[in-house]
């Protein structure tokens, strides 16, 4: 049994979801005009219900106690649905959410504290969130609906199972099927992401909103499709600068987000220059934004769906020949063959070099000071390709705009990286 204290913090935690589950079903009640089945009230006391129900069945040694009280509070909210139909609603909206705080409370009881949290700020966050859900379902095409079902496939069937072991001695022990896939799933998610806030925002944002979004996707598709709008809106070309300023904000953020996600110890000697490259481009943005205040666009960006099958072979055959000349170049020319691997990655992508490096620290292939100077180079590289690509195809304007900030980027992370 739990302690007298372990009680009341099981049942508070349970009563808190129910409250904000509730919170959530009242306010969306008074906005839409509809009738309520249950409200903050009744939700707090269906988060309390589950929790006595557990403490039930536990002190009965049986779990027909916990079984019988669901079945009767099963029976209300069908009640509370059949209310609800005679008044014309026919969602099950209310009735599942009614379930959650019930069900969450239980999982307080039996100690699954952070999952039940987790369960009830979701709920509460897919509730909240139906108008720009709804908007998103209505801007779908069907070619991003079977992109999205070929990606479920091959992430949730073909990746369990593939081998999750090397393919041989060294250099191949860098290459593990299961780890490449599960990179390129990693890579897609993350381009999906920002994808789906594009579908959902669309263009008639500002052009800087554009620019954060469209980071996540491709900033360099944001530079390349900001470059050519400049020509078309030279009027607009700090508004455009800052937009792929913000681009490229958002890429050190997704190098460090990569990272952290697949060894966070790296990021002790990741952050420095990256973080300073992040603040260098948010107060220049800053300033391009104060230069060209009201400055928007009904241009939109165009980005493919990241969810095709093509990039994610392709993404994942870059990303095993870079993981193989990266272990290569450890292996047979030491500190240099790295840098020359991590160069010529930047010239194409910066994902694919910072998932290799991170991944041979995290098998003991490679010193984490060598993989951070690897991936700094490599996203300094990027960044160069990038305003080369200003400087060849902007407008005067745009140039004039983009090339001090860059200079001032570059220097920025190179002296965090020496000072670190």
């Amino acid at each position: 049994m739990p302690t007298e204290m372990e009680l009341f913090t099981r049942f508070g935690i349970a009563l808190f979801i129910g409250f904000l589950i509730g919170l959530e079903r009242e306010y969306a009640a008074k906005e839409y005009d509809r009738t309520l089945m249950a409200g903050v009230r009744t939700h707090s006391l269906l988060g309390i219900t589950g929790a006595v129900a557990a403490m039930i069945g536990q002190q009965l040694n049986s779990e027909w106690g916990f079984i019988a009280i669901t079945f009767v509070t099963g029976g209300l909210i069908i009640v509370g649905y059949g209310v609800e139909a005679t008044h014309g609603e026919r969602g099950l909206t209310s009735e599942v959410a009614a379930l959650l705080s019930y069900f969450s409370g239980a999982l307080c009881y039996w100690n699954q504290i952070p999952l039940a949290v987790a369960l009830g700020v979701t709920t509460m966050g897919l509730l909240s969130l139906k108008p720009e859900m709804h908007t998103l379902a209505h801007r779908l095409t069907r070619e991003d609906v079977y992109a999205t079902l070929k990606f479920a496939v091959i992430s949730a069937i073909v990746l369990p199972v593939l081998p999750d072991r090397a393919l041989g001695p060294a250099p191949w022990d860098a290459l593990n099927p299961y780890a490449i896939w599960r990179m390129a799933v990693l890579i897609s998610g993350l381009s999906f992401i920002g994808y789906a806030l594009m579908k959902i925002i669309k263009s008639e944002q500002a052009i800087s909103l554009t620019g954060v979004l469209g980071g996540l996707v491709s900033s360099t598709a944001v530079t390349l499709s900001f470059t050519q709008r400049s020509r078309e809106r030279d009027e607009l070309s700090r508004a455009f600068a800052m937009g792929i300023f913000l681009a490229w904000t958002v890429m050190f953020a997704r190098i460090l987000v990569i990272a952290g996600l697949l060894y966070a110890p790296l990021l002790k000697q990741l952050w420095p220059p990256l973080v300073a490259g992040m603040g260098i481009g948010l107060l220049y943005s800053l300033y391009l934004y104060q230069a060209q205040r009201r400055a928007e666009t009904t241009h939109e960006i165009v980005l493919g769906n990241p969810f095709k099958l093509g990039p994610a072979f392709q993404f994942a055959l870059i990303y095993a020949v870079i993981l193989l000349i990266a272990r290569s170049a450890q292996l047979y020319a030491g500190t240099t063959g790295i840098y020359l691997s991590s160069a010529l990655a930047g010239l194409t992508t910066v994902d694919a070099i910072t998932l290799s490096l991170t991944e041979l620290v995290r098998a003991g292939h490679l010193p984490p000071e060598l993989a951070a100077q690897g991936i700094i180079l490599a996203a300094l590289v990027n960044t160069l390709l990038k305003g080369a690509w200003v400087w060849s195809s902007g407008t005067p304007a745009l140039r004039k705009a983009t090339l001090p900030g860059l200079g001032l980027l570059l220097i920025g992370i190179l002296g965090a990286a020496v000072l670190r």
